[in-house]
This record gives C-alpha cells, structure tokens and sequence, in this order.
C-alpha cells in the first residue's frame, strides 16, 4: 500500500530537528558536543527528588496519578502566578496553564492562530524551536533586524508598519541561538510598538533564572500585558525530562490554547505538576538555583577566555551575561568547518538553521557550554580554532 500518499500537505513543511540530527553525531565515542542545549545532569536536584516524591504522595496521595485538568494542577498554578508576581506580571492562578514544555505552546499558538500565509515575525536570527513548531502552519517569516543589543525597534516599526502580522516571537533574554539580551530601553520601545500597532507578542523566556552577571530586566509582558503571551518552562531550573512549562496570556489566547491542549493530550502530567509544586513552594528552587549557576558561570567563562585566546581577532562572538549559547560569526561557511571539526572530534551546531530564509547565517555558528567542564570546553575550542585557521 502506497502509505505516501496518505500524508497531509502540511508534512512537506515538516522535517527532523537539525540539531537532534548532530546530536546523533555527538554520541559518537570521543566526541565533544557544543552542539546541544542540554542542561548538565550535575544540575539536577537528585538529592531531593525521593524527598520531593515523598512529599507528593503523602501530600495528595492519589490525586497525584488521577486526570486533572487541562489549564493544570491548582496547586502549581497558585504558586507559578506567585512566581510571575515576583517578576513583575500580574496573573491569577487561572490566567496561568502549564503545558508539556513550552514547546507545546508554540505548536498550539501556531494551531490556533496561524493560516496558510500568514505573516509572523521572527529575529534574525530565531530559536530553531519555533520554526519547527510554526513551519507545519505555513506562515509568511518577516525578519527583525538585531545586533548585541537584541532587537532594533526601528526595524521591529517598519516591519510592523508594513505588514500585516498576525503575531511576533521573540526570546528577549539570553537568547537561542546568540545568548543576546534586549536592553531595558529597547524593551520599553517594543512594548510600545506592539500597543501603538495592536499587535500581539509571544515573548520566550526560558533562560531568564540563568543570570551570572548584570541586574534582572522586567519581561515585556509587564510593559505590554494585553498584547503579550508570556512563555517559560521549568526544564532548566529542574528537571527537562519531567517536561513542564507554563504560560500567561489574554483571556481570549489563553481560551484557545486550553482548547487546542484538551484535543492534544487532555493535560500534562499530573504527578510532575506535584513535583514542581513542592519543588517551588517548598523552597527548594531558591535554594537550588545557586548551585546550577554555580555550575554553568565557570563553564561559560572558560568558553569565553578560550574564544578570546584561540579564535581569529576578525571572528565576532557574543558575550551573554547568562544562559546557554554563544554566538560565532567569521567569514567562512561554517558547514564545511563543521564538517572538519567532527573529524576532530569537536561538535557544534552551524547557525544556518536559526534563520527562516536560506542562504542567510552561512558564516555563523551556535556554541554551547552547559554539558562539558572548563578544561574540555578550552580544549575542544582551541581544536576548533585550529580547524577555523586552516581555512584561512
């Protein structure tokens, strides 16, 4: 039976991760991966997950393995609008709906708001993610223009100015793939924009707890709550695997993705939900986040020193004040030093996949250094480096 035929049109939209492609790569024997946006085992609280667990069953006993509901378990949800109180935006308990990751809720924004041609816009470069997510629903990409700072709202007005978006994406905190940062004043201009152009923002924020220098900055959500969808996730600060993220939006969104969620997967996993109450209402979450900045603040400036002493003074890299990645431009076509750095063991991912129009990002690349300690992380990019200046 000719099975092809069966797919729907969408699936020519639809293709494997680029970077669970190179992460096959990466389990090769020897390898060292700065491909991945992996969080580090190390960083995970084992050391409290049978107290946690404990906890969850004498606390609610079965209810922790029953069907809840699809907006998400009350009490995670009391303590998350908490936790987005102390961020500056203000959401009550059901403004609040945690979902399986964050991914979720793009491939939902995208299922409930997107038609064929459709114009959303995006960064240039964006997170991988979400084109994945949006591609299914055949959106028309408008790029934003960016430099060190983030966004330029300059180029955010004229895109809005002369398109019709049905909705904008960004990360404004450390972001993937460049580990940028929208500065406060660029913020302030953005929300005003997304009012004056009643156009609605979905604003990424899953690395804003993994500051290692510089002051917090207010999402944008707080500047432009009507117009804002507000995204984030536990996966960093706990545990991926558990898979939890959750999200405020309007009143109206927030409708649709309950709905779009309940033909999905009903709701997330209820005794995960209970986990993550515990682990936040108990404390252990602001006791624990020292320790995984701990973590990740010497691996990321062991990154950085061996960018400054190794790599060619014409290559630009980006210097985040947190999170996971670091950004690389040169003026070389980073697929085919891809190529050469895997025959040296060394893997990253080419910053080609973070753009939505071919041809663009050739000369760049995404490094990561969550998942290998300071003294691999300067090896592994003196090899690149050395990869890099026989091409030269």
């Amino acid at each position: 039976m000719p099975l092809k035929r069966l797919l729907a049109k969408r699936t020519e939209n639809m293709g494997a991760s680029a970077i669970r492609e190179i992460l096959k790569v990466v389990s090769q024997p020897g390898m060292v991966s700065l491909a991945g946006g992996i969080p580090a085992p190390e960083s995970f609280p084992l050391e409290i997950m049978t107290e946690l667990t404990a906890r969850v069953i004498e606390k609610y006993g079965s209810q922790a393995f029953q069907y809840d509901l699809t907006e998400g378990f009350t009490p995670l949800r009391e303590i998350l609008a908490e936790y987005l109180k102390e961020r500056g935006v203000k959401a009550k308990p059901d403004e609040v709906i945690v979902g399986t990751g964050s991914q979720g809720f793009l491939d939902a924004m995208g299922k409930a708001l997107i038609t064929p041609g459709d114009k959303v816009a995006v960064e240039a470069p964006t997170y991988l993610g979400a084109i994945q997510a949006l591609n299914p629903y055949e959106p028309d990409y408008i790029s934003i223009a960016t430099d060190d700072s983030g966004v330029i709202p300059d180029s955010l007005e004229e895109v809005l100015k002369n398109n019709e978006i049905k909705l904008i994406y960004l990360v404004p905190t450390f972001q993937n793939p460049t580990g940028r940062t929208i500065t406060l004043e660029r913020r302030k201009k953005i929300a005003a924009l997304i009012i004056k152009y009643r156009a609605l923002l979905i604003e990424d924020d899953p690395y804003s707890m993994l500051r290692y220098r510089g002051e917090p900055l207010p999402p944008i959500k707080t500047l432009a709550p009507d117009n804002t969808v507000y995204i984030s996730t536990l996966s960093k600060v706990f545990a991926p695997g558990l898979r939890l993220g959750f999200c405020a939006a309007p009143p109206v969104i927030l409708r649709w993705l309950v709905l779009v969620k309940q033909g999905v997967d009903l709701h997330t996993s209820t005794f995960n939900q209970a986990l993550a109450a515990e682990y936040m209402a108990g404390g252990y979450l602001e006791r624990h986040l020292p320790k995984i900045l701990g973590i990740y603040k010497p691996k990321q400036e062991a990154m950085l020193s061996a960018l400054s002493m190794y790599f060619p003074a014409d290559f630009y890299f980006s210097r985040p004040e947190g999170g996971m990645f670091i950004w690389v431009a040169g003026n070389l076509d980073m697929d085919v030093v891809y190529e050469k750095a895997i025959e040296k063991n060394v893997a990253f991912v080419p910053g080609k996949y973070f753009f939505t129009k071919k041809g663009e990002g050739k000369g760049t690349m995404r490094l990561n250094y969550t998942m290998s300690d300071e003294a691999t992380i300067d090896r592994a990019i003196k090899t690149l480096s050395g990869v890099i200046r026989n091409f030269k």
